[in-house]
């Protein structure tokens, strides 16, 4: 056995492994499951490339070499889902805009290759004397192949280019490797079919020169692998096209420069050379693109002008309008720190970049947006508890940003010493509080810089300019959302209003019905009709009482001791016999609780009627309990239509934002009021065709979690 097919062998095997490795680090994630499968697609088309290089016969090859080219027809829609879904944490809508694309990069080389397979080439394949390579004249059929590669491809580096450009901080240092290295395996991919389609030739140099290339790139992703255990990392992109594509510019002189070259080759350099030549062009490229995406050379770039030329670090100009265009516009928390984060991120080079919003009425802090931390990651951090109260304290007074590695202050050397777990695991090197209006709205934190480097009187003063703006800028939504909120209850007044109308015309009918009653209590008919008014008019006085106990503008709960387990039993004989599917209870770990029965008892409740609505005729609803760290959790699962992540970001839990026919949207929003105002908070899973989870986390002890155990320790 030959090096070459030694290599393909040795390509297909370590590919393997990889794709393997990061399954089991994270299989329930959708972009680990299509990358695992991708990278099995690479593994075994090596393999097969290596086989076909051993064929000593032309039919044998032409019979190895069809199947190596269907497995190969599968890689652009498959890489294709996985650059729609890496790194980004609302992959769904990019996955339904571009379905059409996806089945086209699935559909288009399958079809040229198994069904216009006798199209594909066009002469005889001939074996290079002496050595193991195979040439083949391709066909009208194997050149619409290669063009339908390199399109494929170019969708792919278009996606991971976005990716990489919308990333910033330590999630951009996370990724980076992994899209250069699957970048590169098809940047590989347009180099050996653009010589295809120049040449109007398939040789199996190019699959060995893929193997090659498979290994390198294996080496890459294994280290971005090592950065992060899961692939689900949180980046939003906007929905917008990238007109200004670096992957379109960077191919397009490729394919120029290429056809040049092939020009030239007529007269001075030969054809025999242009694909050595057409490689190193590619090379030269690809190396070009590096340069320009490179966080140093971009740094060392603006340091360098700054000196020469003796102006200032920044523009700030531009920095003020690029922070004004990127936050003016937003109307909620989320995607206003998700902004100020990345404008912080790129403008003071910073691989972790996080702020966190104090919580009213509690103060405590929650993650607005990082460039590092996800969601659920930050509930579980020190800072989310006592910690973060102290931090909130120490910041309370300041004015510029805190080094918390700066020894010059002797109360930050102290809050260091004492609280360095915390801050090592939130990534906090510098704070700076987000006041607005004499009230701390949140901490805006910073971790390592690019080549930590410290910040400079110049950096402190444009950061605390910005965040100084970002605070206003979240105490002015803060404001919104209560006067939203305001004017919600309003409305649900307005609604009792016209309930009790109804009722009052209930009331009425009654009254009729027993005016008349003992005149024509003899008359059957009578009394048929008057059964039937006094049945209609209770169940709709039931079904408008069950409305107006949800409409009260103030909610007292009144805690006592009762076990989790016989809520839960209670609840699900009240909806016996009135949903559509069976209830399956998911055993698990139960807890004494200090709650308002009454009150959570309609929680449970509501959540079950809901999963009911939500499936159709087959389905399931599951109910679950389990206990950890310090929280009882109850989780109601459906497997129903589901709902948008527009419809959970921006309606869910609001009053009169409803999906049902005939439902108010009043429901989820007391649910909500009930568990917050027993300290603690509920949590929904969803995705459209596939069901919904809702969670509801109580504190086992009564009052504030967060209080008590500050209490309890100090």
């Amino acid at each position: 056995m030959n090096m070459t097919i030694l290599l393909t062998f040795a390509a297909g095997a370590v590919t393997a492994g990889l794709a393997l490795y990061v399954i089991s680090r994270d299989p329930k994630s959708f972009a680990s499951r299509v990358f695992a499968a991708g990278m099995a697609l690479f593994a075994v088309e090596a393999v097969l490339s290596g086989i076909s290089l051993q064929a000593a016969q032309a039919e044998t090859f032409l019979a190895w070499l069809r199947v190596t080219t269907i497995v190969s027809s599968l890689l652009p829609g498959v890489w294709l889902l996985f650059s729609l879904s890496y790194g980004r944490a609302n992959y769904g809508d990019f996955l339904n805009r571009w379905a059409v694309w996806v089945s086209a990069a699935f559909a288009v080389p399958v079809l040229l290759s198994l069904f216009l397979w006798n199209e594909w080439y066009a002469g005889w394949p001939v074996r290079v004397p002496g050595g193991s390579a195979w040439f083949l004249t391709l066909g009208w059929g194997g050149y619409f192949w290669s063009l339908a590669v390199v399109a494929g491809a170019i969708l792919v580096l278009m996606n991971l280019e976005r990716t990489l450009r919308h990333s910033t901080g330590n999630k951009r240092w996370q990724i980076k490797f992994m899209i250069i290295g699957v970048g590169a395996l098809f940047g590989v991919r347009i180099y050996t079919s653009s010589l295809a389609i120049l040449f109007n030739q398939f040789t199996t140099d190019g699959l060995v020169f893929q193997a090659g290339a498979l290994l390198a790139a294996d080496a890459l992703i294994a280290r971005s692998v090592r950065r992060t255990r899961e692939m689900a990392i949180d980046i939003y992109l906007s929905h917008a096209f990238l007109y200004n594509s670096l992957t379109i510019l960077l191919i397009g002189i490729y394919f120029v420069g290429v056809g040049l070259l092939a020009w030239l080759a007529r007269y001075w350099i030969g054809t025999e050379s242009l694909p050595l030549t057409a490689f190193l062009f590619f090379v030269a490229v690809m190396g070009l693109g590096s340069l320009l995406l490179s966080d140093h050379v971009r740094i060392r770039r603006k340091r360098a002008v700054s000196r020469l030329f003796e102006r200032p670090l920044y523009d700030y100009r531009q920095v003020w309008s690029d922070f004004t265009q990127a936050t003016s516009s937003l109307s909620s928390t989320r995607d206003l720190c998700n902004a100020v984060c990345r404008v912080v991120a790129d403008t003071l080079e910073c691989l972790s970049v996080s702020i966190w919003v104090a919580e009213e009425g509690r103060d405590t802090l929650s993650l607005g947006a990082s460039t590092e931390h996800s969601e659920q990651r930050a509930r579980a951090m020190k800072m989310a508890g006592r910690e973060g109260t102290e931090l909130m304290l120490a910041l309370r007074d300041q004015e510029m940003p805190v080094d918390f590695m700066d020894d010059a202050e002797g109360w930050v050397r102290d809050f260091r010493q004492s609280r360095a777990e915390a801050l090592d695991e939130a990534g906090i090197r510098y704070a700076v509080p987000l006041r607005a209006a004499n009230r701390l709205v949140g901490i805006l934190t910073l971790g390592g810089r690019i080549g930590d480097v410290p910040l400079t009187g110049q950096d402190r003063d444009l950061l605390k300019t910005l965040a100084d703006q970002a605070a206003a800028s979240l105490l002015n939504i803060r404001l919104a959302e209560h006067l939203h909120k305001a004017r919600a209850l309003e409305a649900l007044q307005m609604m009792s209003a016209f309930f009790m109308h109804d009722l009052k015309n209930l009331g009425s009918k009654l009254s009729l019905v027993t005016q008349n009653l003992p005149v024509h209590f003899d008359n059957p008919e009578f009394r048929q009709d008057a059964i039937r008014s006094v049945t209609q008019s209770v169940a709709k006085i039931n079904a408008l009482c069950s409305r107006l106990s949800m409409l009260s503008e103030r909610l007292e709960i009144h805690p006592r001791p009762v076990s989790l387990e016989r809520l839960v039993s209670e609840a699900l004989q009240a909806v016996d016999g009135m949903l559509k599917c069976p209830v399956r209870l998911v055993p698990g770990k139960t807890a004494d609780l200090h709650v308002d029965a009454e009150q959570i008892h309609k929680v449970i409740v509501n959540l079950l009627l809901n999963a009911g609505d939500a499936v159709s005729e087959g389905g399931e609803i599951r109910i679950a309990t389990s206990v950890s760290g310090g929280w009882a959790q109850l989780a109601v699962s459906d497997t129903g239509c589901g709902m948008s992540r527009e419809f959970i970001e921006t309606r869910l839990f609001k009053p009169f934002q409803t999906t049902k026919p005939k439902g108010m949207g009043i429901g989820l929003f007391h649910c909500k009021t009930i568990v917050e105002a027993h300290g603690g908070r509920i949590e929904v899973e969803s995705e459209e065709g596939k069901g919904s989870t809702f969670r509801v986390f109580l504190p086992e002890r009564p009052g504030e979690r967060g209080k008590e155990a500050w209490s309890a320790e100090g």
